[in-house]
């Protein structure tokens, strides 16, 4: 039952990532692509520093005793934030959200399969590489 409550919570959070693209592109129009993406980060920051204020948290001092390169997380996510507000209004919220599904799923394989970044292995069989197929030909249809 866990698993199928997470599984629906992950559908969910995909579903508020392609409402993010509709309007982040448009603001993206409006304001410029770089404001777009800070206005989503300062208003992100502002509700997680409340979160943290009242849910609690680590001392930061843990934090910064992490191995450096996994703070580098913190340089994909303004990235992908700047992809989302230029590609969207060019080639539309579902155009994008495939595409992105795409290298997410295809990467996501690789890490699995090599047990990168600290992951547990699990190798890419036929069923994965259909998968990942099938993403690339909803890809090419939806374009």
């Amino acid at each position: 039952m866990q698993q199928i409550a997470t599984l629906l919570f992950v559908l969910c959070a995909g579903m508020g990532l392609s409402v993010e693209a509709g309007l982040l592109g448009p603001l993206g129009e409006q304001v410029g692509h770089l404001s777009a993406t800070l206005s989503i980060f300062l208003v992100g920051g502002l509700l997680l520093t409340l979160a943290m204020v009242f849910i609690g948290r680590p001392p930061l001092t843990t934090l910064f005793q992490q191995p450096r390169w996994l703070l580098t997380g913190g340089l994909l996510g303004p990235v992908y934030v700047v992809v989302l507000t230029m590609t969207t209004p060019l080639v539309g919220v579902g155009m994008t959200m495939v595409g992105i599904l795409c290298g997410q799923i295809g990467a996501s394989l690789i890490i699995d399969h090599f047990g990168l970044l600290g992951s547990e292995r699990r190798a890419i069989d036929g069923y994965r590489l259909l998968a990942l197929a099938l993403i690339f030909l909803a890809l090419w249809l939806i374009y």
